[in-house]
Formats: structure tokens, C-alpha cells, sequence
């Protein structure tokens, strides 16, 4: 059985739990450790019970509680090896317990098969995952400015997807944010656009794709009604053949379990 509950989604902070019988992760830790324990509590998990975190670059949206989270728990922290000086730098006087993975190389932790692969974005080595449970394989793809034959490839054949859908690109060009904002959202190394998603989504498409959960949409610059019907729009403006969901910034996302 797999338990995966974001727990904040955008730019103001990232958080997923994922749980299996065995195993229980946060994937990436980008709001406070008062709200990571308060959410955890919501959902019947005590932050004690944490084996690991996970994280997918060392932007602030998804470090922001590891800190005080290290600090008080002295929880392991799975990361590459630059992701992880990179944390490291910001710490100064704290220094973390790493287990460090290789981009591009399946490791495992407990009952987890984890393989972490590079996505396009300004960080210094992000990643998405591709992570195999004896229940199903979940595929998680936030933070890259392009959609590459790698993403597909590591997108396919999952059970779930969490995949960012963070703009719509006529919404961010009429926005009242400054033209260097403009030029990185919509740039190779930004943020994925409605469109850009939803055709990955089609692309890697197959009956056994229960669930898609899209994530880190722009508050501004995106609506959710926008990124599910871009991805509708795919299927000939029908219901998804897949239950379609969007991951929340300020509240807990429905749960999904299989």
C-alpha cells in the first residue's frame, strides 16, 4: 500500500509524504518545520516517524524547514552530491547527515527503488524521481523549463504522476512582474508550462495511469481550472481517462493511496 499526500505545493514552499508499509519520507521539506509537523499531525503521521527526506534541488521552496528540521531531529537527508554542498553552504554552522545518490543511478532505500534523473532548471544539479514500491511506481517531475526525452522516458509506465503545470505563459507575459522573472519562468532552465505538461502527459499515457496530481501551479500566473483543462484538452476535451487533481500551496492535498 502506498500513502502520497502533498503537503504544500508552489512557489512559497514544496512538500510531499509518501509512505509505503515499510517506509515514511517527506520528498523535499520547503515550508516550516511548525508546518510540516502540523500537517504531518493532520494527516496521522508524527514527525518521529520519519525515515528520511529526500530532495529534488536546494532552491528555498524546497529547503526551507530542512534546517530547524535537521536540527531538532537530526533527520538523514538524501540528496546528490552538489545539491548537498549546496545545502551545506546555506547550514554554515549545522552539517546535515547525507546519504548521498548519484543522478542518473537507481539506489534503494528500505522498500523503495529510487532512480533520480536531471531535469532542466537553474539549480545545480535538480532532479526529478522515478520510485518503485511493490504497490506501483510513482513518477515526480517539478521545477524544469523543458520537457526532454529523458522526462518521458522516466515518466512512463507509472501508476502515478506528480508533475508540474506551473503557468500559463499569456498570464505570465501580462503580469506585473519584472521582464527577468518573464524571461526565467518561460526560459529552458524555468517552469513548465499548462500546454507543456499536458502534452507530456498525453505522450505518456497508459491504462494503468490511475492518478495525476499537477503541481507547483503559479498563484498568479496559472488557475487550476486552466492546467486541468489543458490536460483534457488532450483527450479530445473529455474526461481524463485518469482521475486529475491539482496539489494545493496553503492546504493539504487529498491523499492517494493504491
Amino acid at each position: 500500500m502506498i500513502n502520497f499526500c502533498p503537503l504544500a505545493s508552489g512557489s512559497k514552499g514544496n512538500a510531499v509524504f509518501l509512505a509505503t508499509a515499510k517506509t515514511k519520507i517527506l520528498i523535499d521539506a520547503g515550508i516550516s518545520l511548525r508546518a510540516i509537523t502540523t500537517k504531518l499531525d493532520t494527516i496521522g503521521v508524527r514527525i518521529e516517524e520519519l525515515d528520511a527526506i529526500i530532495i529534488s534541488h536546494e532552491h528555498h521552496d524546497h529547503i526551507a524547514g530542512l534546517k530547524a528540521l535537521f536540527s531538532q531531529r537530526e533527520i538523514p537527508i538524501i540528496s546528490n552530491l552538489e545539491t548537498a554542498k549546496a545545502i551545506c553552504a546555506s547550514f554554515c554552522d549545522e552539517q546535515p547527515k547525507f546519504k548521498i545518490f548519484t543522478t542518473g543511478e537507481i539506489f534503494e532505500f528500505q522498500d523503495l527503488e529510487i532512480e533520480p534523473f536531471s531535469v532542466k532548471h537553474d539549480a545545480v544539479d535538480p532532479v526529478g524521481f522515478r520510485i518503485k514500491t511493490d504497490s506501483g511506481t510513482i513518477g515526480l517531475c517539478t521545477d524544469c523549463g523543458q520537457v526532454t526525452g529523458q522526462i518521458t522516458q522516466k515518466m512512463s509506465n507509472c501508476n502515478l504522476l506528480y508533475v508540474e503545470a506551473n503557468h500559463e505563459p499569456e498570464l505570465v507575459m501580462a503580469s506585473k512582474r519584472p521582464p527577468f522573472y518573464k524571461e526565467r519562468v518561460l526560459g529552458p532552465l524555468g517552469h513548465l508550462s499548462n500546454q507543456a505538461t499536458a502534452s507530456l502527459i498525453q505522450s505518456v499515457y497508459h491504462p494503468k495511469l490511475h492518478h495525476v496530481i499537477l503541481a507547483h501551479l503559479s498563484q498568479e500566473c496559472n488557475r487550476p481550472e486552466l492546467a486541468m483543462n489543458a490536460v483534457k484538452s488532450m483527450f479530445q476535451g473529455k474526461e481524463a481517462p485518469f482521475a486529475l487533481s491539482c496539489a494545493s500551496q496553503n492546504q493539504i492535498s487529498v491523499s492517494i493511496s493504491f
